[in-house]
């Protein structure tokens, strides 16, 4: 007899009945391949739940995680019973997957959730269902053969043939109108009662199973990991005995770290302070300090007292990343002491931005941004940082992110270059190592990467610790949302590259790398480089504008000619328009004549190279695929000798775009001109590229200065023409013709106009829901059928809660709000805090399964109108007005039977009387009325037809070389300040400062401006130097003259009744005035290096003491006084 004996009898549940009690049957033999059983056993179990139950609903993956994942069925299933599923399926994984030890007690555990699964199936489907409970005496005791490698190459303990398996489950979906009727008279008169475990036992188990996934072992001849670590006198008091939940070994026998778990419900930092006491015992035990974790589950910190202060992390760490924790402590080295490799780097700022960098991380701060203009040598610096801080051995294992693969690629070959003693991985192209110490990735493969990519042993390679630096390329993109995740994930130094910092609200650069705005860890910008330095070369533009493209095209502006011609391209049955606005230019409407001048405007005034024979590398910005496509067709038109190969298009549809891409970086390789569409705005370096077009409107400050960036590089060796210079050899400049008046909005609009941070559909429809069903907590909303219709949106926002997938990085580490917010009485009562909560934590995490995507965009803006509504806010008129535009819409299309059968309802919107009503609860009703009929209103193509057009487009206006001001200003006020003294020491206030002379009123007034105006706020000089008199802080800053000093003191220099030792005294007090710019307190006299050989108050007699007192505070005083 055995605990699934009874399965046998029961021939409906021949899908997993044998398989199920052949898992029970080995557990005595050999539990891990009992908890490959279990997983087998629990994957048909579900799968027959699926086939017999026709309110499941199949997720789009067929696998298990997902099977159990999916909510008709996660929330169908008892959630204590639920619960347990997901450690069979983690246990069953690791079994298979790794040679890791699993314990009888883990597996007892899965075999125990196995059977409440099943019992809950016969509970629910079952004829003859009887409530049983599991017995631990009942597990056969014989040992079986068990073929270890066949069963893991299996997964499986049976051989089962997928064929018969199929044939099964058809057999039983034939049955499924059955099952389905039964299930629920079943469910009210029958009991079933599932194992009730305390938090304890759960969360214990899910430590344990996380670290045998970590490589842990604990139990067997190998463990590694005590539990109950019995330790002696606890804080220093002999005989007091302590025990830790989890002490962690290193192959040495000693410890590594300990781990003091507490409740849930426990603020972690409340262990902190035990953690601290078994590290003492141990300490004293063994001679070495372990290392320290303190968690509740939920929230992970580490604490590594001997080199960093506590920090957050998002799990414990491999036995691998301890040990290189533990020896980096005897291993690191000063790194102001590692030299900087010259063959890497070998110009000032970058080696400045390398010290900057490894001062920080002596320091102690692990988030850094280095702002340095495009193509001044981010990557080159980032590599030269990696050298140094290698050899300072600070890091082994190193990430590089980027957004894109052609990025990925351009970085791993630079760091090839500079470091071709290091082992790189290219984790995009699958084909590279990926234990090499640098790996290169993009952020979503990297982010699955996190999850499936496994050691030889089947442990997971990207544990938290695994990278000790991640290097991020273009920090200002992609950081934020959804890829955060990964830098919650690994606990690693970071340090950001960009050119182009933002500082949006909700999308801030700054904030990200926990930066003060607008100082980074440190910046050289694109006017430096190409004006002091010479390191980049600078830009030359040519502004045009033509009439279409700033003012659109207006019918009766035109010839008569071209009227005729727009009559023709224009006319519809229904009419003709009368004006064509700017914006559709481009868009879908294409002017021959527009393209042409473009073109040709860059053929004739474009660089040159080849001996003026060819147009130099260029790249054309353009607006959209199609206006790429047109671009190419009239450059092929105009100028057929190319061959239709020298211009060519660079889309993200493209199959070839990196091909492309990397033969335009080639000098003498065609396409020497790329028309591209977002392709190559950013990251892209070809130094031979002296052309760029803008031939579509930017808005967004960073994108712009990216763009700018593409044509910034130095090519020494480039012999180039231009209308400027004629010929010469070394890039000096490089062309950008703009057409669409990016230069003049900058110039109005010098920060531009970012967008806002890009929120999901599902996102926005929870956030929403979240938002009404708060606004439904008040008093005025306490009738019966609006607390009905807030229950409604509870039940679907738990729902999605509850359907998150825990074993996906970027919901498990959110699994603190995951947990909160699965119970439903959570949301009862929300309050601000929780409001916040779930809008920032949880809503990025949701998703929904509806495919009708009409559907879903009609429910975000009903909500929106309804919360417009409850607020009073002005966009309630504007959301009013496109809702009775989609009715009338609707009306148009009659004859379709599912709009006629609403048409009453529809008809009635667009009537004063609906509007009157002032019902948040109609609303409501028309969404659910309407939501399945605006896929009707949805056009079959993709957006308005191509027009093509050939009007004479006049330009109005021309302009060039005409720049901006200074694109970012990256310098703190205070080193701001310390320029502008040393940049200005020849103006009037500043000299008189330095020489001793008092200011004018006029002197000081200007010194005001430039202190709290030019170089900042009165709100910078106060934070910065508090309540310092301006001429003092110049003072001090600028120093006092030599010789302004020297004849301040004069009278007690030539004073011939002063002996050697009083005029070396006060030589002392010139010194000191000079490189202070004042005294500040006369009593400093009294202090070194006063005091010595002989004290003031004895080297002078008191008549000579006075006058030195006066003379001191003179020169102060004339720094303040104002003559």
């Amino acid at each position: 007899m055995s605990n699934f004996q009874f399965l046998e009898k029961q021939t409906e549940y021949s899908l997993f009945s044998s398989a199920a009690i052949e898992a029970e049957r080995v557990y005595s033999s050999a539990p891990a391949m009992c908890a490959v059983g279990c997983r087998k056993a629990l994957e048909l179990a579900v799968k027959w739940v699926y086939s017999a139950d026709s309110t499941m609903s199949l997720p789009y993956r067929d696998n298990l995680q997902s099977l159990i994942h999916e909510p008709s069925f996660r929330f169908e299933v008892d959630q204590q019973t639920w619960k347990k599923l997901p450690f069979i399926v983690k246990l069953g994984n690791m079994a298979v997957h790794t040679e890791k030890h699993i314990s009888g007690g883990d597996v007892l555990f899965a075999l125990k959730g196995l059977f409440e699964f099943i019992q809950w199936v016969d509970y629910c489907y079952g004829k003859n269902y009887t409530e049983r409970t599991f017995d631990e005496a009942l597990i056969p005791k014989e040992k079986v053969v068990i073929d270890t490698k066949k069963i893991k190459e299996q997964e499986s303990l049976l051989d089962e043939k997928e064929a018969e398996i199929e044939a099964l489950r058809k057999k039983i979906a034939e049955m499924s109108a059955a099952y389905t009727a039964e299930k629920t008279q079943h469910q009210q008169e029958r009991t079933f009662t599932p194992t009730d475990l305390s938090e304890y036992e759960t969360r214990k188990k899910y430590i344990d199973v996380d670290l045998k996934l970590l490589g842990w072992e604990l139990d067997g001849e190998n463990a590694d990991v005590w539990e109950e670590y019995e330790v002696n006198d606890m804080m220093g008091t002999l005989g007091q005995k302590g025990y830790i939940d989890y002490v962690l070994f290193g192959k040495d026998g000693l410890p590594l770290a300990v781990i003091e778990a507490k409740r849930s419900s426990k603020d972690p930092h409340i262990g902190r302070r035990h953690a601290m006491l078994y590290a003492d015992c141990l300490e004293r035990k063994f001679g070495r300090r372990p290392m320290m974790f303190t968690t509740n589950g939920f929230e992970t910190y580490f604490w590594d007292d001997r080199t960093a202060p506590q920090r957050k992390v998002s799990s414990v760490f491999s036995k691998n990343d301890l040990q290189k924790l533990m020896n980096r402590r005897t291993e690191r080295k000063a790194l102001d002491s590692i030299p900087i490799d010259d063959k890497i780097t070998d110009r000032y700022y970058q080696k400045e931005a390398i010290r900057a960098v490894c001062e920080h991380i002596t320091q102690g701060i692990r988030r850094n941004l280095l702002v340095m203009a495009t193509g001044t040598g981010k990557t080159r610096t980032a590599s030269s940082l990696t050298d140094v801080l290698s050899r300072g051995g600070y890091v082994t294992n190193i990430l590089f992110l980027a957004d894109r693969t052609a990025l990925v690629k351009q970085a791993k070959d630079d760091f090839k270059n500079y470091l071709p003693d290091m082992s790189l991985c290219n984790l995009c192209s699958n084909k590279d190592d990926r234990t090499a110490r640098i790996v290169f990735s993009t952020y979503p493969t990297m982010l699955n990467a996190i999850d499936s990519t496994k050691t030889k042993d089947g442990m997971k390679l990207f544990t938290p610790a695994h990278f000790d630096l991640i290097i991020v390329d273009e920090s200002h993109r992609s950081i934020f949302k959804k890829y955060r995740a990964i830098f919650e994930y690994f606990d690693a130094i970071l340090v950001g590259l960009t050119a182009t910092p933002k500082t949006d609200v909700d999308r801030n650069t700054y904030d990200f790398f926990e930066m003060e705005h607008g100082v980074p860890t440190y910046a050289y910008d694109y006017e430096t480089a190409v004006y002091q330095d010479h390191v980049l070369v600078p830009y030359y533009n040519y502004e045009v504008k033509t009439k279409f493209l700033d003012e659109g095209i207006t019918y009766d502006d035109l010839s008569e000619k071209d009227k005729q011609r727009y009559e023709d391209d224009f006319a519809e049955d229904d009419g003709m328009p009368d004006f064509i606005p700017s914006a559709a230019l481009n868009q879908f409407v294409f002017n021959e004549k527009t393209v042409d001048i473009v073109l040709q405007d860059l053929m004739e005034r474009g660089i040159k190279v080849a001996g003026g024979d060819r147009i130099g590398k260029t790249i054309i910005f353009a607006q959209n695929k199609r206006h790429a496509e047109f671009i190419l067709q009239r450059f092929n038109h105009l100028y057929p000798q190319y061959k239709g190969t020298f211009a060519q298009r660079v889309i993200c549809d493209d199959a070839y775009a990196q091909t492309i891409i990397d033969d335009f970086k080639v000098f003498d390789r065609e396409p020497h001109i790329a028309v591209s569409v977002d392709m190559m705005d950013t990251g892209i370096d070809v130094p031979e590229c002296v052309n760029l077009v803008f031939f579509k409107k930017i808005r967004s400050k960073t994108k712009f200065w990216q763009m700018i960036g593409r044509g910034t590089r130095l090519c020494q060796n480039l012999t180039c023409i231009d209308q400027i210079d004629g010929e010469y050899t070394g890039k000096k400049r490089f062309l950008i013709f703009d057409y669409c008046r990016n230069f003049e909005f900058f110039r109005t609009n010098p920060n531009g106009f970012e967008g806002k941070e890009t929120r999901t559909l599902a996102e926005n429809i929870f956030g929403k829901q979240i938002s009404l069903i708060m606004a439904l907590q008040d008093g005025a909303f306490a009738e019966e059928e609006y607390q009905n219709w807030r229950k409604e949106m509870i039940a679907i926002c738990h729902k999605q809660v509850s359907a998150l997938n825990q074993e996906i990085i970027s919901v498990k580490l959110k699994r603190q709000y995951v947990e909160k917010y699965k119970k439903m009485d959570a949301f009862t009562i929300l309050s601000e805090g929780d409001k916040s909560e779930l809008l920032k934590e949880i809503a990025p995490l949701v998703y929904l399964e509806e495919k009708d995507e009409a559907a879903k965009r009609f429910d975000n803006f009903m909500y929106g109108l309804m919360i417009a509504h409850l607020e009073g806010l002005p966009g309630f008129k504007y959301a009013k007005r496109q809702l009775c535009g989609t009715a009338a819409l609707l009306e148009k299309k009659s004859t379709i039977p599912q709009i006629q059968a609403k048409m009453d309802f529809i008809k009635q919107i667009n009537t004063d009387e609906f509007w009157a009503a002032n019902d948040i609860l109609l609303f409501e009703m028309m969404r659910e009325d309407l939501r399945d009929l605006i896929k009707f209103l949805v056009e079959e193509k993709t957006g308005p037809a191509t027009i093509i057009t050939n009007l004479t487009d006049p330009v109005i206006a021309e302009q060039e070389n005409v720049q901006l001001d200074a694109s970012y200003n990256f310098e703190d006020y205070r080193k701001k300040v310390n320029r502008y003294v040393e940049e200005h020491r020849n103006t009037l206030a500043i000299h008189k400062l330095t020489h001793n002379i008092p200011l004018s009123i006029g002197d000081y007034t200007e010194l005001e401006r430039i202190l709290t105006n030019e170089l900042g706020s009165k709100e910078d000089y106060a934070r910065e130097f508090k309540d310092t008199p301006f001429g003092l802080l110049i003072r001090k800053i600028a120093k006092l003259d030599h010789n302004a000093a020297m004849d301040a003191f004069s009278a007690f220099i030539n004073d011939a009744s002063l002996n050697q030792k009083q005029i070396a005294f006060v030589m002392k007090i010139i010194n000191h005035i000079e490189q202070n710019g004042y005294m500040d307190n006369v009593a400093d006299l009294q202090k070194p290096p006063f005091d010595k050989p002989i004290a003031f108050i004895k080297m002078f007699d008191a008549k000579t003491r006075t006058a030195l007192i006066q003379k001191i505070t003179e020169i102060k005083e004339n720094a303040v006084k104002i003559v």
